[in-house]
């Protein structure tokens, strides 16, 4: 008999990004992620905000099922 196949980890997340007007014709991206399992959200202005939340909640994920 087979042994049954492992479910895949996996995570889910939704990333939304925005041209925030500054005046006088500037502008910065900005951005919001969701971790869609616990809803916990964050907001950023740069990409290196981001990348560091999503490592965090991956290793986070990992501690958990470890």
């Amino acid at each position: 008999m087979d042994p049954l196949p492992q479910p895949q980890r996996s995570q889910l997340f939704t990333v939304r990004v925005w041209a925030e007007d500054l005046g006088d014709g500037q502008q910065e991206w900005r951005g919001q992620v969701q971790h869609v399992i616990s809803g916990e959200t964050r907001y950023f202005r740069e990409w290196s905000m981001l990348i560091a939340w999503l490592q965090a909640m991956l290793a986070n994920a990992d501690s958990h099922h470890s």
